[in-house]
């Protein structure tokens, strides 16, 4: 059994500890905002945070998460930041396909709550896990742009 604390709930879960997080999230929690892109952690999809840092779940043993606090694309909208990064994708009609786009967010949420008005270089290092197929990245870089301005 393992205790983890995903969105701000304690949860006991019987499960293999060397269970990559997306996989408990996604068939254990049935949380599938979280995507399973790659499984090697280069593509950015399955992209949580763990004591507040963007992090791959893919790789990332449900062990490792013991004792730390996970959040998912679930609970952006009742984070300030996360609410802000999430009206300026849809203002900025940032999704084409959308498969990537959680990952995105969490990436862009965890570099706001560090940064709070980060330059065109600091959004690229902060974002380079993320693979958009679609190329959206000028709109990505736009949204967090105008999160970072609505913050202030």
């Amino acid at each position: 059994m393992l205790m983890l604390t995903i969105n701000g709930q304690e949860l006991k879960l019987d499960i293999d500890p060397a269970t990559p997080l997306l996989w408990v999230l996604r068939d254990a929690l049935a949380m599938t905002g979280t995507k399973f892109g790659c499984g090697i952690a280069v593509c950015g999809a399955c992209t949580v945070h763990v004591n507040g840092q963007a992090v791959c779940s893919c790789v990332m043993p449900a062990s490792a998460a013991v004792g730390k606090r996970v959040t998912t694309i679930e609970a952006m909208a009742t984070d300030r930041v996360g609410k802000a990064v999430q009206d300026a994708w849809v203002k900025y009609d940032v999704p084409q396909c959308g498969y990537c786009q959680s990952g995105q967010v969490m990436s862009a949420v965890a570099l706001l709550t560090t940064r709070k008005k980060p330059t065109d270089a600091e959004i690229d290092v902060a974002l380079k896990g993320n693979i958009c197929r679609c190329g959206t990245y000028q709109r990505i870089r736009a949204a967090i742009h105008a999160a970072a301005a609505s913050l202030t």
